[in-house]
């Protein structure tokens, strides 16, 4: 066996299954979501590839996956569940999958955004419970949006916005140019957006950017739309300024800690909408997602 898909859930291996080719390096597709780490050597049983969707992966459980030589991640951030250093100095490669989920992800903060503007979702509970609730939502049209990290998926949130009637600017760490797109510093963006989406990896340099000081610079009353990673974030700074009202609203769909607890603070805020990590969750991106999987499968054979 060259490969195990280890923790499918069953929309992903129906479609894993039915791209397979003939020649195909043999993976096997182990139907079980909810694995833990301390499974792996067992469900690996001595395959050379690991495809991975969110299982975490120690690296001291990596030491003990025999045979095991690479892992392809569905996704990019694998940081998130690895450490990719560690497991290279075990020779265990980790491949990447980017770009499979860009329109899928943007449309998702879209929608976050939108929701955060109107609030809708408060008023369908207050509904749903009796209450005919009703507040002044934000015009977004002729408002500022501004992305802090611009690949693929901000660059589909900018197109989606600017056709919107929205005036988008952008923050990244190394220089970029797109149409309509005004590049300006962290700072400029912080205080003229009147909506922030954030569209950075998590790594060393990332983790935490989002701090107390960076959201006592956003202009008052912001629109906070995180579909990236939690811990981008200064998660207790963030609920404060929820709690006074600097960020009028917060559109999650990431957070520190996953699958998020029922009695976590953020679920008690009226003024935050949550979704399960799930803005990449389309037809059209887990059919991105399974078949560059198998070319990883087919690339890594071919060596």
């Amino acid at each position: 066996m060259r490969g195990v898909f280890v923790d499918a859930n069953e929309s992903l291996a129906v479609i894993f299954e039915r791209l397979e080719q003939p020649g195909n390096p043999k993976v096997r597709i182990h139907r079980d979501p909810d694995i833990t780490p301390e499974q792996y050597p067992a469900v690996l049983d001595g395959a050379e590839i690991a495809i991975v969707d969110h299982t975490a992966l120690p690296t001291d459980i990596a030491k003990k996956c025999k045979g095991l030589k690479h892992v392809v991640f569905l996704g990019t951030g694998a940081r998130s569940y690895m450490n990719p250093e560690e497991l290279e100095k075990l020779g265990i490669a980790v491949h990447l999958i980017k770009g499979y989920g860009d329109t899928a992800v943007a449309e998702c903060a879209i929608a976050l955004m939108w929701e955060a503007a109107r609030g809708l979702a408060q008023m369908d509970r207050a509904m749903r419970a009796g209450n005919w609730l009703r507040d002044d939502g934000m015009q977004l049209t002729g408002k500022t949006l501004g992305l802090i990290g611009f690949g693929g998926i901000a660059a589909e949130v900018a197109r989606i916005a600017l056709g919107s009637g929205m005036r988008v600017v952008a923050w990244n760490r190394s220089p970029k140019k797109h149409p309509k797109v005004e590049f300006v510093d962290l700072d400029e963006l912080l205080s003229e957006s009147d909506v922030i989406s954030i569209h950075l990896l998590l790594n060393d340099e990332t983790r935490g950017m989002i701090s107390q000081a960076c959201i006592e610079a956003m202009k008052p009353g912001v629109i906070l739309v995180n579909t990236a990673r939690g811990a981008i974030v200064d998660e207790d700074a963030m609920i404060e300024a929820l709690k006074s009202g600097r960020i009028r609203h917060a559109g999650l769909d990431v957070f520190n800690i996953e699958p998020l607890p029922a009695d976590h603070l953020l679920t008690k805020l009226p003024n935050v909408t949550l979704s399960a990590h799930s803005a990449f969750r389309t037809p059209e991106a887990s059919e991105n997602l399974m078949r560059a999987a198998w070319e990883h499968c087919r690339r890594i054979v071919k060596r």
